[in-house]
């Protein structure tokens, strides 16, 4: 899944956007809260991470502005400050969730799965299941038949989005705009490669190409 962080400290960006990415998702950086807004609308996050105290822009108006444009993104709101009274405003403001800090890096990594999940309308299980498989997020494997599959870290990344989205039918080009941060070079070719090798590991079967359209994960195989 594709994110875009927007957080000023420098060196907190840094160590949230490893950690991130460690967990499989592409990391977009923003510092300016102006920037943010614009930014915001125009790529196709999966998940914001924001921070409330932002230059150029606060964090509260950021998300006011999002929504406002009817951007149902979901938003996880970052912040320093603890009073009830500025939860309570990036609730009404339209935040998905609330994490104060100092956290614990864990907590966002979980935080972070149940909104993506949510917004999938998924429940927050310890494992996603489609097609006879069970995908541990944690782990970066998959469990078929009872037995566990490694997968590299591009792989790991594409079926977790497959799994999110059983039955429909994905462009290469929508898959990179969600695998990918915007400074990384796509290439429709590598995640042809990606395919086939999640074919070879987990069956054929399990991902379908649609020629002209895509690709379709088979929420249940037949």
């Amino acid at each position: 899944m594709r994110l875009l962080l927007v957080e000023d400290n420098v060196p907190l960006a840094d160590e949230l956007s490893a950690s991130l990415s460690r967990q499989g998702y592409a990391v977009d950086w923003l510092a300016d809260g102006r920037d943010a807004v614009y930014q915001g609308q125009s790529e196709p996050y999966d998940l914001i991470i924001l921070d409330l105290g932002l230059p150029g822009l606060p964090g509260l108006d950021v998300l006011a502005q999002w929504r406002a444009a009817n951007l149902s993104t979901p938003v996880l709101i970052l912040t320093a400050r603890g009073s009830w009274a500025e939860r309570i405003e990036g609730l009404k403001a339209g935040a998905d969730d609330y994490l104060t800090k100092p956290f614990h890096p864990e907590e966002l990594q979980l935080r972070a799965q149940a909104l993506v999940r949510r917004a999938r309308g998924l429940s927050n299980m310890p494992r996603l299941e489609a097609a006879g498989l069970h995908l541990d997020e944690g782990r970066q494997c998959v469990l078929q038949a009872g037995v566990d599959i490694q997968l590299t870290a591009a792989e790991f990344r594409l079926l977790r989005y497959f799994m999110l989205h059983p039955d429909q039918i994905l462009s290469k080009g929508h898959l990179a705009d969600h695998l990918y941060d915007g400074e990384t070079e796509r290439d429709s070719n590598v995640l042809e490669v990606h395919v086939n090798h999640l074919r070879r590991k987990l069956g054929r079967s399990v991902i379908e190409t649609r020629r002209g359209q895509g690709y379709r994960f088979a929420g249940v195989v037949q």
